[in-house]
């Protein structure tokens, strides 16, 4: 199994003069649910190199097993600090694609031509898509082979209204990923505010917020792994 997972390059909270990124939780659960069922795991961002880290996703009252085993994980470290360019990845390497969040991924992948086209190739290739908390922002302009928007139809989940609403945040990011994924025409659904709810659709699976990761990961391992 040949996983990528795709991470964002922007560290800028909209005009707030706050750092922003992608979120601890939403990388470190999944890249271990991947790399313990002995996957591949390659790790791009627009820019290459070191993602930024979102400062909050670091605090103490974010951190779960995951991300202390991570802390003390030398070589995920390294492998971190080292993505490839995103715009070299092609979807014929890969059996599968997945997207943490953080709020980051609302301003570069949303827009990210490269991630644009990788999403629309996978798909169209038969191969499973999974986004996680804002992640699902990744899907704003992705397109089904028909031409359609790619969450039209779909059942899907992401970070919510209300969820964004206490962050305080409703009014500083580009887009809400609630109301997008409506606009587009996904049939979206939630769990309680910050409760896991992940959704599966075919191809695609998206998960609600940083409880959502694993088993977001453990849902896109299952699509790869023969019943």
């Amino acid at each position: 199994m040949n996983i990528l997972m795709v991470l964002t390059s922007h560290d800028q909270l909209g005009s707030t003069g706050h750092k922003t990124g992608f979120w601890l939780e939403e990388f470190a659960a999944p890249y271990y649910v991947f790399r313990d069922a002995g996957a591949k795991l390659t790790l791009a961002s627009p820019l290459g190199g070191q993602p930024p880290l979102d400062p909050k996703s670091d605090d103490a009252a974010s951190q779960t097993d995951a991300t202390r085993r991570f802390k003390a994980d030398s070589a995920a470290q390294s492998a971190l600090a080292a993505t490839v360019k995103l715009s070299t990845m092609k979807a014929t390497g890969f059996d599968a694609l997945f997207y943490p969040g953080g709020h980051g991924p609302l301003w570069d992948l949303a827009e990210d031509a490269a991630s644009i086209a990788l999403v629309d190739a996978m798909i169209a290739a038969g191969k499973p898509v999974a986004a996680v908390c804002h992640a699902p922002g990744v899907l704003r302009h992705a397109r089904a082979p028909g031409g359609n928007p790619l969450v039209q139809g779909k059942n899907v989940t992401g970070f919510t209204n209300t969820e964004e609403a206490a962050a305080g945040l409703t009014k500083v990011v580009p887009f809400l990923v609630e109301d997008m994924l409506k606009e587009h025409g996904g049939k979206f659904s939630n769990a309680a505010d910050w409760q896991p709810h992940v959704v599966v659709d075919g191809l695609l699976i998206t998960g609600q917020n940083p409880a959502s990761s694993e088993p977001a990961a453990q849902a896109l391992l299952a699509k790869l792994q023969p019943a």
